[in-house]
Parts: C-alpha cells; structure tokens; sequence
C-alpha cells in the first residue's frame, strides 16, 4: 500500500494530531508517458507552515484533502515508456508526503548518486542550499571584508548560507539556541562567533561581536532578533529576508520591526527573497556548491528521522529547535 499523509484541516497556530491524516491506497501503476518514484527522504522545512495558509502567497497554498507538499527523493521502480527517465534513476522533485508518486515527470530531476548521497540533494543542494546560495549573494550582495549577521546559523539555510560568505572573505557572525550549537557553528562551520540567543541578550552581543556594525543581515527568524540586527546596521547595509520562523505559528498578527527606521537612517535595504525566483540558475549553483563541497570549504549536516508515521513528531521539531542542518525523514523501509 502506498501511505499518504493528507492535509485535513488547517491550523491555527501550532499543527496538532488534527492537521493531517495518514491514509493508504493502492501503489499506484505508471499511464504512458509516466514513472513511479519509490519515496527514500522527504524534506521539512519551516516553509511548509506557510504552504498550510489559505491567503495570498508566493505560492499556492496545499487544499484541504491533497497530500502534504513536501520535496522528495527516491528511484523509479515502475516506467510506462517515459522520454527521459527509467527504472532505476534517482529524481528529486516535490513528490510530497507519501511513499510512492505517481508523475509525468514534470518538476522532477534526475540525479547522480554515486558520489554524493542522496540526502544532500534535499539539503545543501537542495532548496535550502539555493536559498542560501542566492540569498547570500545576489540578494545580500557580500563582499570580501564585510561583517554578515546569520540568523538560524545552525538551520539548514543558515549554515550554508554563513559559509558561503566565509568563503567569499566575509566575517560572519551566527545567531543559534544554545550552547551546542553555538560551539557547532563555530567549530565545525568555521563561523567568526556565535550568539546564544536562548542566554544571552541578542543586542548587546551583535554590539560585541560587530563593533563596527552589520553590512548584511541575513534574516530567518524574525521578531525580537531582527529587531536586534537593524539597531546595529552599518551604511548602505542589507537585509535579506529569508524567513521568520519566530512568527510561523503565531495566532495573533506578525510582529513587524520597530527599529525599521535604521533602514533610513543608514540608507540600508531590506529585501525579500524566494528561491524559486533563481530556478534557471540552480545549476550553476549546484555546481559551485560541489566544487566547494570537494574541496572541504562546505559542510551540511542533516539529522534524519524514520517513518511518516512520525511526520508530526519530525515536523515540530522545526520550531523546537531540536535538530542541527537539514532536517529529513527516512520514508522507505
């Protein structure tokens, strides 16, 4: 049977047991022209509590009664004289939160295995991976010298994004919860320093750590510590908005910046950024990207749970803090 996991109400604040309901149906069988991807990983990202809305967005919310949309990544083990892909080959795609998918192909690619797992494909060279690597330097637009404030520093965005700018001869500075992954950022990812926003104050670190002030505030969280980063902004300094994780489950109105007036003050910009907006480059990125990841420059953790009977249980640890890099679920057994 093929389990699936079906968005059956939407939420209001934190999704409980109510949200979705694990179904199973038939395996499904290939028309002509199609493929069925047997579901090894699939991706949960912050993003997908948006996806869940009704209302105005960058993308089309999930209806009530379709499966959960999620990436994925798995092999072909059924094909009905498809053009391009065969049993056997590795796609990555946004099959969804369910075991098999059925598909024309459409938003799928294929994949080399051989030499880099297939998580990394829903990580570093992944969604979160382009959104670190086009938000850090088109949208951040760093430069060698400059002094990068990286919320989320531990996340799957955050970490890729903070090296990448390592590697580009900025200093970056992180913001993560907690000891451990403060000592993470720092001595595995090669960040400048870390603050420890869960136990110490946010503002009167930035100002320790960046006396000269932040040139680029990558932003995944939102609220108080963003607030925080544009108290400290330098001239002509950016914003990238990325995220704000901080808000997601909020059952009141966001809480919008007080100290938005830096903006002017400093001639600085704030702007957001969606990674879809970057998909006929997401080539070249990966390409870089790999280049760095062999020449040991780029590191990715993923912390990796089993089963979809356990989606709810992975999914919260998004806005619990308790995972390091990209989080994924193991889906085949």
């Amino acid at each position: 049977m093929n389990k699936q996991l079906i968005l059956k109400k939407r939420p209001i604040g934190i999704p409980d047991h109510e949200t979705w309901e694990l179904t199973s149906t038939e395996i499904p069988t290939p028309d002509e022209g199609e493929v069925v991807i047997q579901t090894d990983y699939i991706s949960l990202d912050p993003a997908m509590r948006g996806w869940m809305n009704e209302g105005k967005s960058y993308i089309e919310p999930v209806q009530l009664g379709e499966v959960m949309r999620a990436g994925t990544i798995g092999k072909v083990i059924a094909a009905n004289k498809h053009p391009k892909y065969k049993i056997g080959d590795t796609l990555t795609g946004w099959g969804g939160v369910q075991q098999y998918i059925k598909t024309n192909g459409q938003g799928h690619f294929k994949v080399d295995t051989q030499m880099i797992p297939a998580s990394k494909y829903l990580g570093v060279l992944g969604m979160p991976g382009m959104t670190a690597y086009f938000g850090i330097l088109e949208v951040g637009k760093i430069k060698e010298g400059d002094t990068v404030l990286m919320s989320g520093a531990a996340g799957a965005v955050g970490s890729v994004a903070g090296q990448i700018a390592k590697i580009q001869g900025c200093k970056v500075v992180g913001i993560a919860g907690g000891p451990e992954k403060c000592a993470y950022v720092v001595s595995e990812l090669g960040f400048d320093a870390c603050i420890d926003y869960k136990n110490e104050s946010v503002y009167k670190a930035i100002k320790e750590h960046c006396p000269q002030g932040v040139d680029v505030y990558f932003d995944n969280v939102g609220g108080d510590i963003l607030d925080a980063a544009l108290a400290r902004l330098r001239m002509n300094a950016r914003v990238v908005i990325c995220g704000a994780i901080s808000q997601y489950n909020n059952k009141t109105a966001i809480k919008g910046p007080s100290n938005y007036l830096s903006l002017l003050v400093n001639r600085a910009t704030m702007q957001g950024m969606v990674v879809f907006d970057y998909a006929d480059r997401y080539r070249e990125a990966g390409l870089q990207m790999g280049q760095w990841m062999m020449e040991g420059k780029l590191k990715s953790e993923e912390t990796i749970f089993e089963g979809i009977e356990n989606f709810q249980a992975t999914y919260e640890r998004l806005f619990s803090g308790k995972k390091k890099g990209k989080l994924l679920l193991k889906i085949k057994e």
